[in-house]
């Protein structure tokens, strides 16, 4: 299985964000640049999860970006499935339909392959994917990318 470019940003954001102590928020630039992604990029997975309900985003002074409860509770299966989307693995119809596809036995095959994924997903919460080793390796992410228009200071 493979997931999509918009799934992995997401479920890195949920990551980053499962790692901040209570009360802690970061922008959602701080999080792209944290896990080295362009902006624009991860405000639209930001967005998605928002609307998912995973991720609370609040605007202003002393706003940003938390997981909500729900979000650091949530099944990680649920939040491919949801990301992802009902989409097949292969493309049996469309323009040029297979011609297999009324007795093919791959269909099925992948379409049970796909749901033994996310099965393995299912009992898995963002606190389990930031569990030791990665938790600290998060933690250590920079909250946001160096000012490269300063000159630098001699030591």
């Amino acid at each position: 299985m493979r997931l999509t470019k918009f799934t992995d940003l997401a479920l890195r954001a949920v990551m980053r964000l499962a790692v901040c102590d209570e009360g802690e928020t970061l922008t959602t630039r701080e999080v792209a640049d944290g896990v080295a992604v362009p902006h624009t990029h991860m405000a639209k997975a930001i967005t998605r999860l928002q609307h998912l309900g995973v991720v609370e985003a609040r605007r202003g002074r002393g706003g940003g970006l938390a997981l909500t409860d729900f979000g650091r509770h949530a099944s990680i299966g649920w939040m491919v499935r949801e990301l992802e989307g009902d989409g097949e693995v292969v493309a049996c119809e469309g323009d040029q339909p297979c011609p297999l596809r009324a007795a093919c036995r791959l269909r099925g095959a992948l379409r049970e392959a796909q749901e033994a994924f996310h099965r393995t997903l299912d009992p898995l919460t963002p606190a389990d994917l930031v569990s030791s080793p990665t938790g600290p390796v998060l933690m250590g992410l920079p909250r946001a990318r160096p000012d490269r228009s300063a000159a630098p200071t001699e030591p």
